[in-house]
């Protein structure tokens, strides 16, 4: 099953990038970080990032991916990384309907990946020159393959498994310029599915510094309501990012 919606995914990401109009261009923006983790794991770590967009009159197309790896004391104590894709047909000005799929794997936590396929309606509430925000939700499917679980005193062993269950996915996009160098932005989302519900949000401030160039100072919180025994359900980051823009 988990081939089978590995798969999907990448139909959808390839469906994704055929949909945008060839007169589009790509653009986004490439990151490298530095930063502290707290929650399941203590530690320095560094990570890189990759953020992609499309437009065309009717089609937006996104894609994330992330990347943190960390060590302490020569040991491997972090070692992350997170891709999604989405795609919007646009309905008017404001309205949306998108199709979303996401991939996570975490060394350092209860589960050896999480898969997320779905899609909604959106609406843009915001489309100002200083602030810009928006709204989406919709349902999907979310697969969660939890590791093995060793519970002390016994000791007891729980076996992994695989745990497909109906989700909910929202999201909120808020970002705000201060000035032509200076942005806010604040993402936060919710993933909900019977398992463990997801909670995330990421708050950052980037300054340009020179042409293309700009630095970012980011915390991210991520909470999971059911955590597998033994782990921390709250895991934060602190970071400071060189980002660089292209395609603009």
């Amino acid at each position: 099953m988990q081939t089978k919606m590995m798969a999907a995914a990448g139909v959808l990401f390839s469906v994704a990038g055929l949909a945008s109009a060839q007169t589009a261009t790509w653009q986004g923006e490439g990151s490298l970080s530095a930063g502290v983790t707290t929650g399941n794991t203590d530690t320095r770590d560094l990570g890189l990032g990759l953020k992609l967009n499309r437009d065309s009159d009717l089609w937006r197309t996104g894609v994330e991916a992330l990347a943190d790896y960390g060590e302490i004391d020569g040991a491997e104590s972090k070692n992350r990384i997170f891709l999604a894709g989405q795609l919007d047909r646009k309905l008017g000005e404001r309205a949306y309907v998108f199709g979303r799929g996401s991939y996570e794997a975490d060394e350092f936590s209860g589960f050896d990946s999480r898969i997320f396929l779905g899609g909604g309606a959106g609406y843009t509430i915001l489309t100002g020159e200083k602030a810009s925000w928006s709204v989406e939700g919709g349902p999907g499917i979310k697969i969660d393959e939890v590791k093995e679980q060793v519970v002390l005193p016994g000791p007891v062993i729980i076996p992994a498994e695989t745990v497909e269950s109906f989700s909910v996915v929202g999201a909120s996009k808020f970002a705000y310029a201060f000035n032509e160098n200076v942005k806010l932005s604040n993402d936060t989302s919710v993933l909900y599915a019977e398992e463990s519900t997801q909670l995330t949000n990421s708050l950052a401030l980037t300054a340009a510094l020179t042409g293309a160039l700009s630095a970012r100072v980011s915390f991210d919180v991520r909470h999971d309501t059911n955590p597998p025994i033994g782990f921390e359900d709250t895991d934060t980051a602190t970071r400071v990012s060189l980002v660089y823009a292209f395609g603009s």
